[in-house]
């Protein structure tokens, strides 16, 4: 046992910092208020404060920090998108999650296990073809591999021609990784807070005063309070949270469904995708197999779990890996993922002056929450659309510029 754990053990006393706010009454009025103290709100928050100097920023939260789609997701992170688009902005946070657990002085548990999209058509190969040449012409490291690579690389991946759905290839992505969702929340949060900005959780907005085409005040369950600039970072409760502002979004809000295992002693050591079977698995540092697969066919705004969904994912899960059979289910979960037409968020200025907003991000938001903070601060701070968020911007879709991302971003992981 270190001496440091012994030596606070036996002490009387024990110090610890406090990691958020304790409850305080709100102002008048912020500068900027932030809705959703999630991932994406908190990060925004403290590259305001860290990049910007702006600190007198209000985040509000119905619930508490982390507590929606940042913690009922699978946390997997990685950059191996199909548009240039796509694949530049993910590529800008994986690097910046390299580094996050130094930035914010807290271990997010950030792990590189590669990622693996399997193919089982000889149309899904020539998709992982047409991926893999993107990403490297973009600089990202992905490659087209075939069963024998994939034995090396997986070797408890069932590649038998005897499979119902036989694995004819994969793209390899070395730097596809996972992290701890509620350590980044907590991380930002606490960054945030320790350089100004306020955090009020158990504080529902319920709308937005509007005069001269812009947002006054931000109604919510403890009084109005005045806003410079609106930034909506709400995930599923994306379309329902814009209307309150009279902005409607081209977004349908499905239930996604997820699951872990009993921990198992490690064995799985990549990140192992298929989207043709609709099925994504990875092992945790706690030994749990996290496991997940496509958004339900209805809209829902509801985060229950089905049997229906468990039963097909186990099907699926032990085509891959059969030996898993005995393997018993601990939990499931389920979040809300606001699905685009084009599978692309929807990121920037609006049709109200003062009112910006970070959307639309369906089943990869987790991984875009460095990014999409780093580059919302900046919109904020600046009045202007950042290049990197330009493709993502609400109006493409009156002048027909989407971003299709169906190819990479159809199964939720």
């Amino acid at each position: 046992m270190p001496f440091g754990l012994l030596k606070y053990g036996f002490r009387r006393h024990y110090p610890a910092r406090r990691y958020l706010p304790a409850v305080t009454e709100l102002k008048d009025s912020y500068d900027i208020v932030i809705v959703g103290a999630g991932g994406h709100g908190l990060a925004a928050a403290y590259y305001l404060a860290r990049d910007h100097g702006i600190t007198d920023v209000a985040v509000l939260d119905k619930g508490y920090v982390g507590g929606g789609n940042t913690g009922r997701n699978t946390a997997i992170v990685r950059a191996n998108y199909l548009t240039p688009e796509g694949v530049r902005f993910y590529d800008e946070s994986c690097r910046l999650f390299q580094d996050l657990s130094g930035e914010l002085d807290l271990n997010i548990l950030y792990s590189e296990r590669g990622h693996l999209t399997l193919a089982h058509t000889d149309a899904a190969l020539r998709t992982m073809r047409w991926r893999a040449e993107v990403n490297k012409h973009l600089g990202v490291a992905s490659e087209l591999v075939f069963p024998a690579e994939l034995a090396k690389l997986c070797p408890e991946l069932h590649l038998g021609q005897d499979a119902r759905y036989p694995v004819m290839g994969a793209l390899y992505h070395p730097p596809g990784a996972i992290a701890r969702h509620d350590a980044v929340a907590w991380g930002y949060g606490h960054g945030a807070w320790r350089r100004g900005v306020e955090i009020h959780q158990k504080t529902e907005v319920t709308g937005f005063q509007r005069a001269n085409g812009r947002v006054t005040g931000v109604e919510t369950t403890r009084g109005t309070i005045g806003a410079g600039l609106v930034l909506q970072a709400t995930a599923g409760s994306s379309s329902v949270v814009a209307a309150m502002a009279g902005i409607k979004l081209p977004i349908r809000t499905v239930p996604l469904q997820a699951c872990v295992s009993v921990p198992l002693k490690p064995f799985l050591d990549p990140i192992v995708v298929s989207g043709s079977l609709h099925v994504y698995v990875s092992q945790s540092d706690r030994g749990e197999l996290v496991m997940g697969g496509s958004t339900d066919p209805y809209g829902l705004y509801a985060n229950r779990s089905t049997l229906e969904f468990k039963e097909g994912l186990i099907a699926h899960i032990l085509e891959l890996f059969p030996f898993l059979a005995r393997v018993k289910v601990m939990r499931q979960w389920a979040g809300m993922a606001d699905m685009t037409p084009d599978f692309s968020p929807v990121m920037g200025l609006t049709e109200i002056d003062n009112y910006y907003i970070d959307a639309g991000w369906g089943t990869w938001g987790f991984k875009a929450t460095p990014v999409s903070g780093k580059r919302m601060a900046e919109c904020l701070a600046t009045g202007r659309q950042p290049d990197i968020l330009s493709p993502f911007r609400l109006d493409r879709f009156q002048s027909f510029e989407q971003v299709g991302e169906r190819g990479a971003a159809s199964v939720g992981h």
